[in-house]
């Protein structure tokens, strides 16, 4: 639980818990020399007072009436005694004369001191006129107590008090000193929200732990821009380097596709599927080369003139294109006229990616449904399908490149929905995966140029 505190905590508890335990060992060393004392002048004052009675009290005794008297100045010296009992005895213990109050002690007077009824008791031989007495002087205990306890209440005020004014001293003086060290962490924390290496660290003027820290975070953050840059630098070349091949790579790949095409037609039987096979091999070498030069551009920063694209138009072409692979798909179209401003290569490849995507990882049977509308300002391109859904470990990294999902195997580079996230970013659209009931909904928001008329549905 103590690991968990903040640190100024610990260190004040610490303090306090030190402070602690060394005045509880002053309070006990010091409270029990100070109990000791106490007990020893109460019974030296005590026997002290005994002795100057029997010294200087006079009794006179009447035979004939068979009275005492007593001198009214020497009960005022006991008096003066507060809580104080006098009795004086016969010698065979009779009660002769005694304060009022005093308490009747057991036994047999005997000189000295003693400790009976809760009073400390002082007897000492006096003469009578008639002979020989004793006098008793007695103090109560629960003085004696009562002092003791005002004297333990005081120690333990004194400990727990020392103790609270440690902790408080502690934390002060813990928190002064934490101070640089939370500065060091609110600056880390705004170079964390705002990922800016560049920023300098405070470093104390004084030659101490913290400023030690301060200019080992400093160096660290000098070096880490450093890096950056040259990290930024490298992924920048790196981004040239593969736009600029993947464009240089068009022109051979074209050549051949060519060639292969005119062989594929001329040439038959074993000749003629091997010429087939390239040439599908090389036109699925051209898609990725196109995906690869898309997403490059989108890297580097590299931006392609916009102009007014008919969406409808671009869709139905899409959907034509993916016919061949819907097989026993039920695959429809619900389309309106919308125009928006883009690349029409990129929304086509968009288009064209979600309807690939649907098919690919739906079962034979299924409906795979697009739907082309005009809504607030935006088109709405929505791609839906029967099929199993999107998994939902997968849900967030979906549009990730080279992500692929169950059954894609070779069939998938992982880089259609990432291309769809490309260029939806490149036009200043949207788009999420939904549930749709059993299956999945992909939905594209891009902003149109121009009203739409209304809807009607195209059988694909």
């Amino acid at each position: 639980m103590l690991d968990r505190l903040p640190i100024r905590w610990r260190l004040a508890l610490t303090s306090a818990a030190l402070t602690f335990a060394i005045l509880c060992t002053f309070a006990i060393a010091v409270g029990e020399l100070t109990q000791r004392r106490i007990r020893e002048d109460f019974r030296e004052q005590t026997a002290e007072a005994a002795d100057r009675l029997s010294h200087n009290f006079v009794i006179e005794y009447d035979p004939t009436t068979g009275t005492v008297r007593i001198d009214k100045r020497q009960l005022e010296l006991v008096a003066g005694s507060e809580n104080a009992a006098l009795r004086i005895l016969d010698q065979a213990g009779g009660v002769i004369r005694q304060t009022p109050g005093a308490p009747t002690f057991s036994g047999v007077p005997h000189l000295g001191s003693m400790i009976d009824h809760g009073y400390r008791v002082e007897t000492r031989l006096i003469p009578l006129q008639f002979g020989a007495g004793y006098l008793q002087f007695a103090r109560p205990l629960s003085d004696l107590e009562a002092t003791l306890r005002r004297v333990r209440f005081f120690l333990l005020f004194g400990v727990l008090g020392g103790t609270a004014l440690s902790l408080l001293g502690g934390l002060m003086i813990a928190r002064r000193a934490m101070a640089p060290i939370a500065r060091l962490t609110a600056t880390a924390e705004e170079i964390r929200r705002t990922r800016d290496p560049d920023r300098r660290i405070d470093v104390p003027s004084t030659d101490d732990e913290v400023a030690h820290l301060a200019r080992t975070l400093d160096a660290m953050l000098r070096a880490l821009a450093g890096s950056r840059a040259e990290m930024e630098a490298l992924l920048a070349r790196q981004r040239e380097f593969v736009a600029d091949a993947s464009h240089e790579l068009r022109t051979p790949l074209t050549s051949v596709i060519a060639n292969l095409e005119l062989l594929a037609d001329t040439l038959d039987g074993e000749q003629g599927e091997v010429s087939r096979a390239a040439l599908r091999s090389a036109q699925r070498m051209r898609r990725l080369v196109a995906d690869l030069l898309l997403l490059a551009r989108a890297d580097a920063g590299r931006h392609v003139p916009h102009k007014t694209v008919d969406l409808e138009a671009v869709l139905v072409e899409a959907a034509s294109e993916v016919g061949t692979l819907a097989g026993d798909h039920d695959l429809s179209l619900e389309t309106e006229p919308v125009r928006v401003a883009g690349v029409r290569d990129d929304l086509h490849r968009l288009a064209r990616n979600l309807l690939e995507n649907a098919l690919r990882h739906t079962p034979p049977g299924t409906r795979v449904t697009a739907r082309l509308a005009h809504r607030d300002g935006q088109a709405e391109l929505v791609v839906e399908d029967d099929g199993p859904g999107v998994p939902l470990d997968l849900r967030d990294r979906v549009f990730e490149r080279f992500v692929r999902r169950a059954g894609d195997h070779g069939a998938s580079f992982g880089l259609g929905l990432s291309i769809v996230r490309a260029v939806v970013d490149e036009h200043g659209g949207s788009v999420v995966v939904e549930d749709a009931g059993p299956g999945a909904r992909f939905v594209v928001r891009l902003p149109a140029v121009e009203a739409a008329v209304p809807a009607h549905r195209v059988a694909v």
